[in-house]
């Protein structure tokens, strides 16, 4: 019990002596804004606060701005990753590069991390750690701003008492006895109440003394402790700013160089992976194309392709060229019969049984009626030939006049590179792809070799209109149309 009362003598000591210096704190700071106590200033000090105040708060909010920017790295971390790791879910097996695929995520994943953790570890704790510092120095500056209000009371209190116990010559000033057991006291007794007076005032002045002494020496000790550390610690920062952001910079350019390898390599596949994708577009588009030719190919004459609508009775009549109408004429031969003929040779070219039939399907193969007539006109007179009957219009060529009006055309009109032979369109044709020759019943065709034998498609030929070819020769559409459709000259 005794030690529990002692203990609380010795709380209840503390307690008074806190609250009498909080007191005697509040009075000084009163009467040194009212001017009638003399304050200790430090101009050098001061702006070592204000430098440690303004460090303070700058180092603050850097240390708040990077917690933010870790925590959005973190955040682009698991979106990129929940991003890598969707083309990774999505990318089939069989496509191009899908282990390379693979590896790209998690050198990705293994990227971000490594980066947040270096930046967490060079930049997070070594901001903590520089901030680490100013409480303890900015409870000290409080510290010693109450030490130097208490050297000032003390400072006050010691002139006060000093002044009071002084007289004008500097003697000591004695007080006249006011109570009633001073006046009562004898003669003799008064000397030795002077002298306990005496003593009482040397002891105040004592005292006050100690509590200057005492109270100046802790003000010092903090004192010459901060005005070492508060202009060191301004100082640093440059060096603490430059070694931050530095690093900083540094761990970036790193990964930014690396993701960018990363992400080339991934472009790159994926370049790979279009062209493997176009490429099977292709092979599938050219394989069903094949397909339905082939299919076209196989359809007898009359048929009823998806594409064609014929008379259920067989194709529709060929109209016969204008120049089926008059009489048909030989070509013109190449040079004089007296001098290049032999006479056995030389037909009458009138003679209607020597005459042969000639199927005319278009303008080119045909001599003009015009022409005819101009040369009928020069000739020599002779016997006007009988007028063909309907029975004698049938439309077949004989071998003698194919060859020649086949020699004729390769007189006038120029074939195109890798002429073949020509052939007649007997039924109208609708091109269905690009590379398909529209053609129309009638059309004359010059079919032409592949430019690649492996394209071509049993049952097709390559070719272009001879009208177009004779207009604009290389500009000529030229394009693949079924067989069937045609009849050959």
């Amino acid at each position: 019990m005794a030690e529990m009362g002692m203990g609380k003598g010795v709380t209840a000591g503390k307690l008074a002596s806190n609250v009498q210096k909080k007191l005697t704190r509040a009075q000084e700071k009163v009467m040194q804004k009212l001017g009638k106590a003399d304050e200790t200033r430090d101009v050098a000090f001061e702006e070592g606060v204000i430098n440690f105040n303004k460090q303070y708060t700058e180092g603050s909010k850097l240390q708040k701005d990077l917690r933010a920017y870790l925590a959005a790295v973190q955040t682009m971390h698991e979106s990129s990753k929940n991003l890598q790791e969707c083309l990774s879910d999505m990318y089939e097996p069989e496509w191009y590069g899908k282990d390379d695929v693979d590896s790209i995520v998690e050198d990705t994943d293994v990227l971000w991390t490594d980066f947040h953790q270096k930046l967490v570890d060079n930049a997070l704790i070594s901001m903590d750690t520089y901030l680490g510092q100013f409480p303890d120095i900015k409870s000290r500056i409080a510290k010693r701003d109450r030490k130097l209000v208490d050297y000032d009371s003390a400072r006050h209190n010691h002139s006060s008492t000093n002044k009071g116990k002084k007289g004008k010559d500097g003697g000591i000033k004695i007080t006249k006895p006011a109570s009633l057991l001073e006046r009562a006291t004898p003669v003799w007794a008064q000397g030795i109440l002077s002298a306990h007076n005496i003593a009482q005032s040397n002891l105040s002045r004592n005292q006050a003394e100690d509590e200057l002494e005492r109270a100046q020496k802790v003000f010092e000790e903090i004192n010459e402790d901060l005005q070492e550390e508060l202009p060191s610690l301004w100082n640093s920062r440059v060096g603490f700013y430059v070694s931050t952001f530095q690093s900083m910079a540094g761990f970036e350019e790193k990964f930014h160089k690396e993701m960018g390898k990363l992400d080339q390599s991934l472009y790159d596949i994926l370049v790979k992976l279009e062209k493997q994708d176009m490429s099977g577009k292709a092979t599938g588009n050219s394989g069903a194309r094949t397909s339905l030719r082939a299919q076209r190919s196989e359809l007898p004459r009359g048929a009823d392709p998806a594409n064609h609508t014929l008379s259920p009775g067989g194709p529709p009549p060929i109209p016969k060229s204008p120049s089926k109408l008059r009489p048909a004429m030989p070509p013109r031969p190449e040079s004089s019969p007296c001098r290049d003929m032999k006479p056995e040779n030389i037909i009458n070219l009138f003679d209607a049984a020597a005459a042969p039939n000639i199927s005319v399907t278009s303008p080119t193969q045909a001599v003009s009626w015009d022409t005819w007539e101009a040369d009928t006109l020069t000739a020599p007179a002779a016997p006007t030939p009988a007028a063909p009957t309907p029975a004698a219009a049938v439309p077949e060529e004989t071998p003698a006049v194919a060859a020649a009006a086949t020699n004729g055309d390769s007189e006038a009109v120029e074939m195109p590179p890798g002429f073949l032979f020509k052939v007649t369109t007997m039924h109208d044709y609708a091109a269905n792809d690009s590379d398909e020759l529209e053609m129309k019943a009638g059309d004359i065709v010059l079919v032409v070799a592949f430019d690649n034998p492996e394209e071509q498609d049993e049952g097709w030929l390559m070719g272009m209109k001879q009208e177009d070819w004779i207009q604009n020769k290389q500009s000529a559409l030229k394009g693949v149309f079924p067989e069937n459709f045609t009849s050959r000259l």
